[in-house]
């Protein structure tokens, strides 16, 4: 369990006040120029010796992401993007950060700003956030009225401003190169990789694009030492985590706690336990709606972190932590889940525009017993289709909470599905094909 001392987001439920004065108690923009004085290597090796992974849901070392751009700034512009599109199911932590902690955030953007050599930071915040990005907004004001950004930001000699964009509540302008798009005005369609943003990004120029999370930790670890912060949790999974409780808890919560908390532990002691008891847990989804569920016998031991879930066939994504009852139809659960999939797929794949329907109109049938046996294994077949075969993760995130449900509830959907099809299909010939319309009684 994590320590109060230790705690990074002393304001999570608003008990301290917001505002510039009360962070700033609580140790925001303290010695910000001394620290940048140490130069931008000693700050990049802070942050990779601290093993701090990205927040967002990929897990990427933060460190060597800013590594990864280039070491004078030439003709193009550098820019810093924040991710706070937050629109995964089940995940609402950067939400109480942007509300409650927008001075981490910003001081994080500076001094990730004159690490990576930008003068200007977008951060893009979901359409439905607007009361939070007033609240952004108020902090952001109150930052450049105290002369801690814009000219000569902090006393540092380093320029650097802000601005707010919103999106407009598209799921896949979550993707950092859909994101680009829409914040050039564009549809929000995710571009090829590589050219990878760090090189080619925003308006063709070196962009660095973090989880709003990821930023807020920043100050916090360059302040009390990356010894410190890679002290707490598991060797290459170091640090807090906010996690996001919900579902069927007595309590759903957002709490920081320490990676590699036990899963069992974090949803008894923070969020009241099972409705019902331990004994009725079904399943949870352990990382928002895109990762893999886990069943309640791998639940009793598994420890929150990367490489822990990734063990299992699943992931810590955004810690977004859905437990799902024995109350609950399970099938019916994943087929809501594979439906806001299909409905926000850009479209620009083929797998991922087709087979996100695919696996939901089936999925619907097996809720209601109308599919038959054969379609189980098909239905793999399609997630596998889909995974791998698409520009960005979206096609995996589609794909894989459908593939967790037949890992894992296989048993459940052939007893619902008992029954031959009513026409014989031919193996030989492409699930893809409307078979019924090679049948000559039905042409």
């Amino acid at each position: 369990m994590l320590e109060d001392k230790d705690r990074i987001f002393q304001n999570l439920y608003n008990d301290l006040g917001e505002d510039l004065v009360s962070a700033q108690k609580r140790g925001d923009w303290l010695n910000t120029k001394e620290i940048c004085s140490k130069g931008r290597d000693w700050i990049i090796n802070e942050v990779k010796s601290s093993e701090l992974r990205g927040r967002g849901g990929a897990g990427f070392p933060t460190g060597l992401k800013w590594s990864f751009t280039p070491k004078e700034i030439g003709s193009r512009a550098h820019y810093l993007v924040i991710n706070a599109d937050e629109s995964e199911p089940g995940t609402c932590k950067d939400r109480d950060i942007l509300r409650f902690e927008p001075h981490k955030l910003i001081e994080g953007c500076l001094f990730a700003s004159y690490v990576v050599k930008a003068h200007v930071c977008y951060i893009y915040i979901r359409g439905e956030y607007a009361k939070e990005g007033n609240k952004l907004q108020q902090a952001i004001d109150e930052a450049y009225e105290k002369k801690l950004i814009g000219k000569n930001a902090s006393n540092t000699g380093w320029d650097f401003d802000i601005y707010i964009h919103y999106g407009a509540g598209a799921y896949i302008c979550g993707e950092e190169t859909a994101l680009l798009e829409s914040l050039e005005g564009k549809k929000g369609l995710p571009r090829l990789k590589p050219p990878f943003p760090a090189l080619v990004g925003l308006y063709g120029c070196p962009t660095i694009i973090n989880n709003v999370e990821t930023i807020a930790v920043v100050p916090t670890i360059l302040r009390r030492g990356s010894k410190w912060f890679a002290s707490l949790g598991k060797p290459k999974n170091t640090g807090t985590k906010i996690f996001c409780i919900s579902g069927n808890v007595n309590n759903p919560c957002n709490v920081e706690e320490e990676m590699g908390i036990q899963l069992k532990e974090l949803i008894e002691k923070h969020a009241g336990g099972v409705i019902g008891g331990w004994d009725n847990l079904q399943a949870v989804i352990p990382g928002g709606s895109s990762m893999p569920l886990l069943p309640k016998n791998v639940c009793e031991t598994i420890s929150m972190d990367f490489d822990s879930l990734i063990s299992q066939k699943s992931g810590l994504g955004t810690a977004g932590i859905v437990v799902i009852n024995k109350d609950q139809d399970i099938i019916m659960c994943m087929a809501r889940i594979a439906r806001f999939y299909k409905h926000e797929s850009c479209g620009q794949c083929t797998p991922c525009r087709e087979g996100a329907g695919w696996m939901w109109r089936i999925l619907e049938r097996m809720t209601k017993g109308e599919a038959s046996r054969e379609e189980v294994d098909m239905l793999m077949e399609v997630t596998k289709q889909i995974e791998g075969h698409t520009i960005c993760a979206f096609g995996e995130g589609s794909a894989w909470p459908v593939q967790g449900l037949l890992r894992h509830f296989k048993n459940e959907i052939e007893m619902r599905n008992n029954f031959d099809p009513l026409i014989k299909k031919n193996k030989n010939i492409p699930y893809l094909i409307d078979q019924h319309l090679l049948e000559k009684e039905n042409a």
